[in-house]
């Protein structure tokens, strides 16, 4: 992974491959932001007339390459922040991260970027490290030597270029501890949220639920957790109806896997919940052609929860902090559920399946009663849980859901201010309604109207009595099929884990229940 430092040096007299600055898009062009002085001296103060010339404006993501002498770094990188802040104010978190990303992204190859970009807080160090990091991401695992190196047949041009190698914060030590505490964190929270996307990304011949609870299991012993896998005999045997009946005909056998990070001081404690389907046919229900290709990322919510729980021991977070991976493939064979069959669900529920393709909502149901048995303070499931949500929100937002209006107010506050656009939605009364069976509790679908919202209302049947509860939706966010942006690759975002993990820090502090 790209390394970060704290440097002592300026701009002017660090010894690096490229200097990144920032612009701001001014009302009459472009505006270099603070951190760029050294970069305007060495222009004879005509650095934005230099960057218009070429074309700059800016804009947000916007990135120039331009050679300067004077400096010890022979290339400077100007990248947008978008639009100059009021008076008196700062670029925002959002802003930094972003530009940070971009810059990293159009570093590809480079050995080591200084940053000057503006840092007025502990929280814009934070920011430009988490962006600086999470844009340099990429997942290279199943690529070959040739191709990495750009080297055979068909090779693209500039194909094999590795990530940028080092990252030096220009600034960021004048702000003392705050800032290296800021760092920290940003390290921490970068490095697991790449390594929720590596595993998203891992094509599913090699990640299914064995093997996730493999990974969980390593990361487990590494980090100091309590790690408990429950294996398809065990399952059986214990009653989990929905996990054994979506995993029944994979060969792959389903798991469930406990990862419980506890902290001898915590008052408080939270279960997180995510839907691992490590590979998403549809089952009987078989997804029509063209829906197929990206399903391996159906298993982005359990990697979300492994990464929060994972970042949250790493942070020694004065809260205990349980996550329930829910693992299974969804195939058609001989042995798979069919649409009309009945399961009994953990805790004794019985639902009747109608389309097997909701799947996710049956294996979270087993994890969210297994994990209501401990009461916790709130369960926060996460899911790419429905299609319906994506039409309703787009590619880039997620849904909030919960049984609780300040609880789910609170998650999407949260989820706003660590960088993660989200949006609350309701639970009309009438969507339960509509889940109902003649032949058993209840049934896994209703109408065709409100279906991401059903699907919160259907897993609200699960829930312990008393327990505040939310569900985040990610099916939008989850995975970028489009290009990259900011500091967002093309494939795997991590969606959801910055929500938690400030969930967990709230709650650790005091500031949430």
């Amino acid at each position: 992974m790209t390394a970060l430092t704290l440097s002592s040096s300026d701009a002017a007299t660090l010894r690096a491959d490229v200097l990144v600055v920032g612009v701001a898009k001014g009302p009459d062009g472009p505006v270099p932001a603070s951190g760029s002085e050294a970069v305007a001296e060495a222009f004879d103060g005509g650095l934005a007339t230099v960057l218009e010339t070429l074309g700059a404006t800016g804009a947000e993501g916007e990135t120039t390459k331009l050679p300067v002498s004077g400096l010890k770094a022979p290339l400077v990188l100007a990248v947008g922040l978008g639009p100059v802040p009021g008076d008196g104010e700062e670029y925002d978190a959002e802003a930094l991260r972003r530009a940070a990303g971009s810059a990293a992204r159009a570093l590809n190859g480079t050995r080591k970027a200084g940053f000057a970009l503006p840092l007025a807080s502990a929280e814009a160090v934070a920011a430009v490290a988490e962006g600086a990091l999470l844009g340099a991401y990429a997942f290279t695992a199943y690529k070959s030597d040739d191709a990495k190196a750009g080297k055979g047949k068909g090779a693209k041009k500039g194909a094999g270029k590795g990530p940028l190698g080092e990252v030096a914060l220009l600034g960021a030590k004048a702000l003392g501890k705050a800032a290296k505490t800021a760092v920290e964190r940003a390290v921490a929270l970068a490095e697991e949220m790449n390594r929720a996307r590596d595993l998203v990304n891992t094509p599913p011949n090699d990640l299914y639920p064995e093997s996730f609870a493999a990974v969980a299991t390593a990361a487990g012993k590494e980090h100091g957790l309590k790690v408990t896998v429950t294996d398809d005999k065990a399952l059986l045997k214990g009653g989990f109806g929905g996990l054994t009946g979506v995993g029944q005909g994979a060969a792959h056998g389903p798991r469930l896997v406990k990862l419980a990070y506890t902290h001898p001081k915590a008052e408080k404690s939270l279960a997180f919940v995510g839907k691992g389907i490590t590979y998403d046919s549809g089952g009987i229900s078989l997804k029509p052609a063209g829906h197929n290709e990206t399903m391996k990322c159906d298993m982005a919510g359990a990697a979300a929860v492994f990464a929060a729980v994972i970042t949250a021991a790493r942070l020694g977070l004065k809260v205990n902090v349980t996550g329930w991976l829910a693992l299974a493939e969804n195939m058609p064979s001989g042995t798979a559920t069919r649409p009309g069959d009945v399961l009994r669900m953990y805790g004794g529920k019985t639902v009747e399946v109608l389309n097997t393709d909701a799947e996710g909502r049956l294996v979270l149901a087993d994890a969210i009663v297994k994990a209501s048995e401990e009461k916790p303070d709130a369960i926060v499931d996460v899911a790419t849980l429905t299609g319906a949500m994506v039409v309703a929100l787009g590619n880039r937002t997620f849904g909030v859901m919960g049984n609780d209006d300040a609880f789910r107010t609170a998650v999407h506050e949260l989820a706003e201010e660590a960088g993660e656009p989200a949006w609350p939605m309701p639970f009309p009364e009438e969507l339960r309604k509509g889940l109902d069976s003649s032949v058993a509790d209840m049934a896994n679908v209703g109408g065709r109207m409100g279906g991401g919202m059903a699907a919160g209302v259907f897993l609200n049947e699960f829930v312990g009595e008393g327990i505040t509860w939310a569900h985040l939706d990610i099916a939008g966010p989850a995975f970028n099929e489009a290009g990259p942006f900011g500091y967002t690759p093309k494939g795997a975002t991590g969606s959801a884990v910055r929500t938690l993990v400030s969930l967990a820090e709230r709650t650790a502090a005091g500031e949430l229940g």
